[in-house]
């Protein structure tokens, strides 16, 4: 749950989806069907143990309440508890009564 505020505040996808028809690389062709992913494949430089602790990790918070970790950047809580309190996941602004609702205690 999010409030109409954080609305902008979401994730957007990384690309677009590469098999819907009014993709630009299937108009041009450029997309390789049914090829060899090895034959074209740069080789990549030797990589040492420092770049893997650098790496960017888009989903490292945990929720406030029961610390498992959030699916949603800048997210404070997961979507069940913000699901269960009636509140925005991001903001923790109560967009929802949920006093007359059956929650599970869970």
């Amino acid at each position: 749950m999010v409030c109409t505020k954080c609305e902008k505040k979401l994730s957007k996808v990384a690309a677009p989806d590469p098999f819907k028809s009014s993709s630009a690389s299937i108009k041009e062709g450029s997309r390789n069907v049914g090829g060899s992913k090895l034959i074209g494949k740069p080789k990549a430089p030797s990589t040492s143990s420092t770049s893997k602790t650098t790496r960017f990790q888009p989903y490292a918070g945990k929720c406030k309440d029961c610390k498992q970790t959030v699916t949603q950047n800048r997210a404070k809580y997961c979507h069940g508890c913000a699901f269960k309190k009636g509140i925005c996941s991001i903001c923790g602004k109560q967009i929802l009564d949920t006093s007359g609702y059956s929650m599970s205690a869970k």
